[in-house]
This record gives structure tokens, C-alpha cells and sequence, in this order.
């Protein structure tokens, strides 16, 4: 039953996601539009802090007619260097976020940093391959990508089609395995590789110069948060990022800037609503079939997208819980 269990978990890890991400099938027609680039100017790329630049994705699902673009995507700039800090869900999203930026600085980009595995946030990288620029990422980021890169291009190609096009899925040169700093100039990023959460690979990136913490999908604010490793490690985590002594933090989702440490107020209340109803369906001998239809409800009305991850999340959770010791 043990061996099975952990079977279980895995598909969930790896499969659901794709399920749950993809958006409804669109026409070729649609396809053929979205292929269009917009005009750089009209690619929101914001400074939130002196050097600190940051694009806020749409609240939805992955598609052709978003690029792919719904993930929060940032730069720092140094005296001497740029660091971009993931590159988005599509190649003709990154294109437009790298003329974006080059009409901030012209500085050189040396680094940039994939916050976690997901193909919103890395299936823009090959934009920014150049010579001299660094891919970073998490000590488990060339596993993750080696493992399911290939799987999320072949599962989004039918969803996405044209505006895939190109995609690279491209490793971490470096990897951080606890902690490192990075110089770009009289300017430290710090960045921190977490234990398995919401998923097995997450980066955050810590601006010295002006206490901003860039989250990646460690802090998810109004687009429900989305499991794809552990609900307790999601939970300790939380609790650990906290402590940061951040001016601001960017979520991976969401709106593009916040309030720190109160922004992780909604996250942490739907974890814990989310563990405390999978515990009792669990003690109550519940199945997991008819406690995904339940678990977490309470904490609905607070979330977008909650029709579409919420079940996923119970489901991943409960074969985590399930085998607690009481």
C-alpha cells in the first residue's frame, strides 16, 4: 500500500500540474494572432524601487492569446550588470520583455535566474542565451527541467501550437545549493534555495540594495496558491520566508509588488484551512475522491482561479497527510 501511495504521488506531482495549467483548446486562427509580438511599449515593465524593475503577468491559465504570460517577471539592475529573474511562458513574451528592458538600461545581462521548473517561468529563457550571460537556478533546477521539460513542451504544443515556437529548455550553469551571492556592481543579490514546497526547485532573490524580495511561486497573491511538492513543506517555508527583513516583496503571481511580511497573510490562511480539512477527513476515514470536493472550500471567495488548482492542491496534499503518524 506504501509502495502504491508513493506512486500516486508522483503522478500527481508530475502530471496534474500540466492538467491543471493548460488552457482551453484555441483556433488556428488565434494561434496565428497571438504569434504577433506587442510593440515593447506596451509590455508593463515597471521600477518599483531605484534599479528594480518588474512585469506583472495575467491572473489566468497559460494560452495562445496570452503568450503564456502570467507570471511576475523582474530585473535588477548594478552598476556594471543586469539580472533578470524568470523569462515567462513563451519565447515571444521574453523577446518582448528583453526590448522592454533595453529600453531601461543597456547595461550587459550577466545573470538569469529561473526561480522554479514551471514553463511559465523558464520557456522564455532562450531569449537571453548570449554570450557571457549565466543561467542560475536551484541545485534541483537541471533535474527538474531534464525530467519534464520535454513532457511540458509536447503538452502545451496542442494547447499553444505556433507560439511555442522556438523554446529552448535550457539548464542552470549554476545552481545554488543553500545560499549565494551574486554581484552586479556595488549591488548583492542574495539568493536562497528552499527545501521542497511548492515545488522541488524554488529560488528566491533577495535585493540587498533595496530590500526587495523577489518570491517566485513561494508567495502567490489573489491567484490561488498551487502545490506541486509538499503542503507542509509550503507551510514551513512560508513561516521561514517571513523572517526576511524584506522592504517589499514581488509574488510570482499576482499583483506585482507588496506589502511585506503581511502579503503572505492569504497564503498561509488558505494552507492551513487547506491541512486542517484534509487532517479531519482523514481522521474521519474519508476517501480522497470525496474529500478533494470539499477541503479548502471555506477559503474560495478569496481566490482567482480557485475552480482550477483547489482540487489538485487537496489531492496532492491528502497523499502527503495520509500517512502521518498520529
Amino acid at each position: 500500500m506504501h509502495g502504491i501511495n508513493i506512486l500516486f504521488k508522483i503522478f500527481v506531482g508530475f502530471a496534474s500540474f500540466l492538467t491543471l495549467l493548460a488552457p482551453l483548446r484555441v483556433s488556428h486562427a488565434d494561434q496565428s494572432a497571438a504569434t504577433a509580438p506587442p510593440p515593447p511599449s506596451l509590455f508593463q515593465l515597471d521600477e518599483i524601487a531605484p534599479g528594480v524593475l518588474v512585469h506583472q503577468g495575467e491572473t489566468a491559465m497559460m494560452s495562445a492569446s496570452n503568450l503564456g504570460g502570467i507570471a511576475n517577471l523582474g530585473a535588477i539592475i548594478g552598476d556594471d550588470a543586469v539580472a533578470v529573474i524568470d523569462t515567462g511562458g513563451s519565447l515571444i513574451e521574453a523577446k518582448t520583455f528583453l526590448k522592454a528592458l533595453r529600453e531601461k538600461t543597456t547595461k550587459p545581462i550577466r545573470y538569469v535566474i529561473n526561480t522554479h521548473a514551471h514553463p511559465d517561468h523558464v520557456f522564455g529563457n532562450g531569449a537571453f542565451r548570449a554570450p557571457g550571460v549565466i543561467f542560475v537556478g536551484h541545485k534541483n533546477l537541471p533535474q527538474a527541467l531534464a525530467a519534464r521539460g520535454a513532457f511540458y513542451l509536447s503538452a502545451f504544443q496542442e494547447t499553444m501550437g505556433s507560439t511555442l515556437e522556438g523554446i529552448e529548455i535550457i539548464p542552470p550553469s549554476l545552481t545554488v545549493t543553500d545560499q549565494a551571492i551574486l554581484d552586479l556592481g556595488h549591488r548583492n543579490l542574495q539568493l536562497v534555495a528552499w527545501k521542497t514546497s511548492h515545488s522541488d526547485c524554488d529560488l528566491t532573490v533577495m535585493d540587498q540594495a533595496s530590500g526587495t524580495l523577489f518570491a517566485g511561486d513561494l508567495l502567490f497573491l489573489r491567484h490561488v496558491p498551487v502545490i506541486d511538492g509538499s503542503l507542509l513543506g509550503f507551510l514551513d517555508v512560508a513561516e521561514q520566508l517571513a523572517a526576511i527583513p524584506a522592504k517589499r516583496v514581488v509574488p510570482g503571481h499576482g499583483p506585482a509588488v507588496a506589502d511585506w511580511p503581511n502579503a503572505l497573510n492569504d497564503q498561509r490562511a488558505y494552507l492551513l484551512r487547506l491541512t486542517a480539512d484534509l487532517r479531519n477527513a482523514i481522521r474521519k476515514g474519508s476517501g480522497v475522491s470525496e474529500t478533494v470536493k470539499t477541503a479548502g472550500r471555506e477559503e474560495a471567495a478569496k481566490w482567482s482561479l480557485f475552480e482550477n488548482y483547489n482540487a489538485r492542491n487537496a489531492t496532492t496534499g491528502y497523499a502527503e497527510l495520509e500517512w502521518e503518524t498520529p
